[in-house]
């Protein structure tokens, strides 16, 4: 009866080693290539990550925008032209350079409006040169590589117990599930910036129609900073891939792997929360709100 029981439980430690090699392997895959992914699709301009889309957007832009844009900077205009005419002492005070003055400032808002495009790719494609430049200083290699020590760690797996060894399969079953996870929220937050920026670049043109009017400028004001903070977030992300880059080089994973691989989920976790912040912390940045 005992030799039963002993072949029931080695054939138990066996599976379990067997499981828990298995899911520790590869394990980080998934998470190394959306990190290595992240200093490549974060260093795109809008019309080379997706030319396509950039096409669409750019095309719902100057067929349906610029047309609304052109109705809305009528009006603007034409209120400051009233009220720069009635706030001359009820037309007793009227110089002819303000119309001039209204003349030319019509005329640089409809190059703005026209030109909607051409601006903010020169913005990102300012952004995309500061992330090129940053990438060759900050960012090492990502990869989190536990294969070279999973063959010496089964030696030791075959001298524990059933008991601890049920409970490193639970874990390693668990941190695999988290890091999947984790890999799904580095892409929702990466792409998710890309979509945000075509999103703010297609409604461009209507900020922009307001940006020369004292009262109404601050609408074109605020959009041009989101944009400007949508374009250095990107940097940041950058920052917070080479810190994640230091911090999972420095873990010894020869002496205790199960903590080291939660260590590694830990940082993991921290990278995905410093990813979600850099949008709020350019925002603050830009006083973009």
């Amino acid at each position: 009866m005992q030799s039963i029981i002993d072949s029931i439980t080695e054939w138990l430690k066996e599976l379990l080693i067997s499981g828990i090699t298995s899911n520790l392997s590869g394990m980080f895959d998934t998470v190394n290539s959306k990190v290595g992914e992240i200093a490549g699709e974060v260093g795109k301009t809008p019309s080379a990550w997706n030319g396509g889309v950039f096409s669409m957007i750019q095309s719902l832009s100057d067929n349906v925008i610029i047309p609304i844009a052109g109705i809305i900077l009528t009006f603007v205009m034409c209120y400051e032209l009233i009220h720069m005419i009635i706030e001359k002492n009820n037309l007793h005070d009227i110089e002819t350079f303000m119309f001039f003055k209204w003349i030319f400032k019509t005329f640089v808002a409809v190059l703005i409006i026209t030109n909607t495009f051409n601006i903010i790719m020169g913005i990102f494609d300012m952004s995309q040169h500061v992330v090129s430049n940053a990438a060759g200083v900050i960012i090492s290699d990502t990869n989190i590589d536990i294969t070279t020590v999973i063959a010496s760690m089964e030696e030791r797996l075959k001298e524990m117990d059933l008991g601890p060894l049920l409970g490193l399969w639970l874990q390693s079953t668990l941190i695999g599930i988290t890091m999947h996870a984790l890999s799904i929220c580095i892409f929702v937050i990466i792409y998710g910036r890309m979509i945000e920026i075509y999103l703010m670049t297609s409604m461009g043109a209507i900020p922009f129609a307001t940006m020369v009017n004292r009262e109404w400028g601050g609408m074109g004001q605020n959009y041009l900073r989101a944009m400007f903070a949508l374009g250095f977030q990107a940097f940041l992300i950058m920052v917070c891939v080479g810190i994640y880059a230091v911090l999972v080089q420095s873990i010894a994973i020869e002496e205790d792997i199960i903590k080291a691989v939660w260590t590694c989920v830990g940082y993991t976790v921290l990278l995905c929360f410093s990813l979600f912040k850099t949008s709020s912390m350019a925002k603050s940045l830009f006083n973009a709100h």
